[in-house]
């Protein structure tokens, strides 16, 4: 073979059956297959489909194997998908050349794999447009305006003040003179703004959706993403007008205008029109889901004809779409696995691949002022982020630095404002690579120092103790209790039903007993979770949802029994099962809560035989007993036996306490149940028999002071015993409990005991449920044949 003959492209091969036009040439889709006549080995890539399937799984095994490695340094998906756009950019592989003339000699090689990449993306952004919060987005306070005013215009003023600095050191044959302010100018406009779905993205991640820090760098993003959009606009206005024609300025501004006014006054009420027509409890017709995504489609094409960012088009559509069921969880569900796992990284490796380390270092000496301006926005950026927070919003140091570093956050919708400007010829190919080499660090470093810095229960801290045991003397009772299904509105009903009794003449200054019922919802389509009072502002839709009504009528009735003793509030939290201990603290914590009552998550049938273990809820209090803002009471409920329905019945309580802090907060639950005439109280305290210095040992001279204190208050009462009994060893306490597990309807005991208390050897190595205890997790057995239930109780922790 010749030197001109290796140095020959590889032929075309003949046109088959299924071929595509690309302006004025046609080339193949697909091959013969089998009966493909192979000159070379690589002629099978001549063909439009199989490239694209070696260029996609070549991506796919480039950012598996990064991420095999950066996952276990907490490094983000996105940043492993940049770096396999650099394994396989010029630098390494060169997949773009290598592919760049393998259709035709007219036809770029990757323009398949870019229309994959351009749809990835489009179809990523509308929806993140789609689950972005729209209260945090439309209901917006001074201080992200401060905070976002401040960002922006610091940072373009600072950096556009140094634009035609050192102009005349510009070499020309890098790049024109004329054209390097524009270079420069777009540089600095990219690091100014901060874009609302890049944030929405990051918070995700972070899983700080449900925090008061995750909502202001939402609002925050919002104005500077609304304040950016405008800014580009403008300058891409007078670029056109002054570098193109006044005409086709005046074309793009008004059919900009036009996307925006169709979008609000035909997309989005059109959007809200299927929201209505949906019956509740139904899911969204597909028909209706396929022309929501061909318009966001539509308008991203439409804004790319009109020289705007082709993403742009989609954000807007999503943005009018409703978050949440039934329509935005019906997107997120059939899309966004696919739109997530498949097109995203595409998207991301491509647009990584087009940088160039080598040219931009051989280029330094052109691009370095460059590198000084993209260095010195990102500290004006921080700043001007941070003085806000600190001083005119008055946030700790803390959150003003987390918000600053969020603000600073860099990811895809930016990887696509870079792409564009090279297109454009606004960015030179070592500029490109140096603005992606920043995204990829900033991408890896960002995200790491806001885990570092953002701690959810810093919050929950208990400088307050929040309990039962140490309530002020006629204070309130003040519960959260917690429902995730229909099925738990019984069991909550009945043991505040045991709490809850009328006030006597002689105790009228009593406190009341305040009910907050949290309806928990799985959320499903929407990123940000939403916390909805339920009062006469209700909207209609919402109030017409059968769990909600049931809800509400459930603990209406229980309030109109029990009007001069108990008041209640009910609210309805949409939020993602791992977010869900979160909600349920901010409420508490806003609530000045005592205790949280949360049910077990094990079912049971109407005759008290196990059904089924719902691990989501389970995981929920596990984390909520780990992070809790106050006392907390796990409820396995079985229901009652049919004489114990009627409201004038006795209901059976039983105490077992062996000592300790969330014995005897167990203990001061019970006092209160102790003024119900309803309630029969009995106190079993196991003791181990064995002679203890009880002068050192402070933990027991409190347990004895708290029950000589309950027997003090019901020496006199009828509906009150106490009794000891000696246990020793496991099997002793195990039989102990289920004797006394069968004389009561209701038992209540504390999760964790005193080291000194009992001997439970053998016990917690068979234990099924941690979270309910050695003792609670007894009382909860599939085995257990006594019909009871079990109210497991953990004190307020004190975090450090």
């Amino acid at each position: 073979m010749t030197d001109s003959q290796a140095l020959a492209p590889t032929p075309s091969p003949p046109h088959s059956k299924a071929e595509i036009c690309y302006g004025a040439t046609f080339y193949n889709i697909s091959s013969y297959g089998i009966m493909e006549k192979y000159e070379t080995p690589t002629v099978i890539f001549g063909y439009a489909l199989p490239l694209l399937e070696l260029q996609i799984i070549l991506i796919f095994v480039s950012i598996v194997l990064s991420h095999m490695f950066l996952r276990r340094i907490g490094i983000p998906q996105f940043v492993s998908n940049m770096l396999a756009g650099f394994i396989l950019g010029p630098q390494l592989i060169d997949l773009l050349e290598y592919s760049s003339d393998r259709l035709s000699l007219d036809v770029p090689g990757n323009v398949a794999l870019e229309g994959v990449a351009r749809l990835g993306l489009v179809m990523f952004t509308f929806l993140m447009g789609v689950k972005t919060n729209k209260r945090a987005v439309y209901k917006i306070g001074k201080r992200p305006i401060t905070i976002a005013v401040s960002s922006l215009l610091v940072t373009m003023i600072s950096g556009l003040a140094f634009r035609n600095f050192r102009l005349d050191k510009v070499d020309p044959l890098y790049m024109p003179l004329r054209l390097a302010p524009t270079e420069r100018s777009v540089i600095v406009s990219a690091q100014a703004v901060t874009l609302l779905p890049v944030i929405t993205h990051l918070i995700y991640e972070l899983k700080m959706s449900n925090s008061e820090l995750g909502r202001i760098a939402i609002s925050t993003a919002a104005v500077s993403d609304f304040l950016g959009l405008i800014t580009l606009v403008c300058i891409s206005y007078v670029g056109t007008y002054r570098y193109a024609s006044p005409r086709i300025a005046n074309r793009d501004l008004v059919a900009l205008i036009i996307l925006v006014l169709v979008i609000i006054f035909i997309v989005k009420p059109m959007a809200q029109r299927i929201v209505d027509m949906t019956p509740e409890g139904k899911p969204v017709r597909k028909v209706y889901l396929y022309v929501t995504i061909l318009t966001a489609i539509f308008a991203s094409i439409y804004t790319s004809v009109f020289n705007q960012m082709y993403v742009l088009g989609a954000l807007l559509v999503g943005l009018a779409i409703p978050d949440g069921p039934p329509l935005g969880s019906a997107l997120e569900a059939r899309f966004e696995s696919l739109i997530t796992n498949i097109f995203f990284p595409i998207s991301i490796a491509l647009m990584t691949m087009k940088g160039d380390i080598l040219r931009a270092l051989y280029s330094f000496d052109d691009i370095s002022f460059n590198i000084f301006l993209l260095g010195l926005t990102v500290v004006v950026k921080w700043t001007a982020s941070f003085v806000p927070c600190l001083i005119f919003c008055e946030l700790p140091t803390r959150e003003s630095v987390i918000i600053a570093t969020i603000m600073n956050y860099k990811g895809f919708v930016d990887l696509c404002f870079y792409d564009v400007a090279l297109k454009r010829r606004n960015f030179s190919k070592a500029t490109y690579t140096v603005m992606i080499v920043y995204v990829l660090l900033n991408a890896g470093i960002l995200p790491t120092i806001v885990k570092a810095l953002y701690d959810p229960k810093r919050k929950y801290i208990g400088y307050v103790k929040r309990d039962i045991m140490h309530l002020k003397t006629n204070s309130d009772l003040k519960i959260l209790t917690c429902l995730h299904k229909p099925d738990n509105i019984s069991g909550a009903i009945s043991l505040l039903q045991l709490l809850s009794s009328p006030l006597k003449n002689d105790d009228k200054d009593r406190g009341v007993i305040a009910v907050t019922a949290l309806h928990l919802v799985k959320l499903a389509g929407r990123t940000f979770p939403m916390l909805i009072p339920h009062d006469k502002r209700s909207k209609a839709r919402l109030l017409q949802n059968s769990y909600i009504q049931t809800m509400m009528l459930a603990f209406t009735e229980f309030q109109q029994d029990n009007w001069e003793s108990t008041t209640v509030s009910s609210y309805t939290a949409y939020s993602h099962e791992d977010l869900m201990d979160q909600d349920i603290c901010n409420l508490a914590l806003d609530h000045l809560t005592s205790m949280i009552i949360v049910p077990s998550g094990r079912k049971w049938s109407p005759d008290g035989v196990y059904e089924s273990d719902d691990i989501m809820i389970r995981q929920v209090n596990d984390s909520l007993l780990d992070r809790a803002p106050c006392s907390i009471g796990v409820l396995n409920y079985r229901g009652y036996n049919k004489s114990k329905k009627r409201k004038n019945s006795t209901i059976n309580v039983g105490v077992i306490f062996i000592g300790g802090k969330d014995d005897r907060e167990a203990l001061s639950l019970a006092k209160w149940m102790g003024q119900n005439s309803r309630v029969c109280l009995t106190v079993i305290r196991f003791l181990s028999g064995k002679e203890l210095d009880k002068s050192k040992n402070w933990d027991y001279l409190v347990d004895d002071e708290v029950l000589n204190d309950l027997k003090a208050t019901y020496s006199l009462a009828n509906n009150f015993n106490y009794t000891e009994k000696i246990v020793n060893g496991g099997p002793a306490v195990a039989t102990t409990v289920r004797l006394v597990a069968g004389e009561n309807d209701l038992m209540i005991v504390g999760r964790d005991h005193e080291d000194y208390s009992l001997d439970f050897t053998g016990l917690a190595q068979w234990i099924e449920l941690p979270e309910l205890g050695v003792i609670g997790d007894l009382l909860a057995s599939k085995d257990l044949k006594t019909r009871v239930s079990v109210l497991v109780v953990q004190q307020q922790q004190q975090h450090e």
